[in-house]
């Protein structure tokens, strides 16, 4: 099997992305800009993430779908949500309402079918994404529901049938913090914040997700140190 990777630059799928690459090797690595806040951050981040495995990255220009939502993701007058910690977990109330705050309409469903497209025009089998356990409780576009679906899709729509791969799919982010480590991930290159300030700004639910992961796997100090590091 040969892949591709679609790599935000963020925890999950970086360590998807690296662990897919030394299980089988990947072909590329892909990351988009749809008119997202962090897209400078994501496009760097990925870019690091491609040169650390030895892979190119291409960029695919999906800006288009800001033209359609009003999300705070795209949107910057529109604030983004403030949990605390405590909040993370809770799926009914303020979790879902932070979900509904950065949801792009179809974005992962328009990220895996460009993606499958590039992978289908090199020759890959597989597009590898970074879905986790743990946010596939708000996110109904992150679970291994969503992609067992989208590979059935397109099994239709590639002629050679390209699938979906989320090798993190049933971890939560402790334990994908822990495998990044494990694996020699480029953890330094991650950015996971849903801004594009100096640095992770720990205050948004992405920030606070991969926060307490890396407090959980006794590893936010060593994360804070090798990034710091390496700007």
């Amino acid at each position: 099997m040969t892949a591709i990777a679609l790599v935000s630059g963020g925890l999950d799928s970086t360590v998807a992305a690296t662990l897919a690459h030394r299980e089988v090797g990947l072909a590329a690595i892909v990351t988009a800009d749809y008119g997202q806040r962090a897209a400078r951050r994501e496009i760097a981040a990925a870019a690091a993430v491609a040169r650390d495995l030895g892979v190119r990255a291409h960029v695919i220009d999906l800006r288009f779908l800001a033209t359609f939502t009003t999300t705070a993701l795209v949107d910057r007058s529109r604030p983004l949500a403030v949990l605390d910690r405590e909040q993370l977990d809770d799926v009914g109330g303020a979790a879902a309402a932070s979900m509904r705050a950065v949801w792009v309409p179809n974005r992962n469903g328009v990220l895996i079918a460009a993606a499958a497209a590039v992978a289908e025009s090199v020759g890959a089998d597989a597009v590898v994404v970074g879905f986790n356990r743990e946010e596939a409780a708000t996110f109904p576009d992150n679970t291994v529901e969503f992609t067992r679906r989208a590979s059935a899709a397109l099994e239709l729509s590639t002629l050679n049938h390209v699938r979906v791969e989320a090798p993190t799919a049933s971890l939560d982010k402790i334990a994908i913090v822990r495998a990044g480590y494990a694996a020699s991930a480029p953890m330094r290159a991650l950015w996971s914040c849903y801004g594009d300030g100096a640095t992770h700004c720990f205050a948004c639910e992405s920030c606070l997700r991969l926060e307490r992961a890396l407090r959980g796997a006794g590893c936010f100090e060593r994360f804070v140190a090798e990034w710091e590091g390496d700007q």
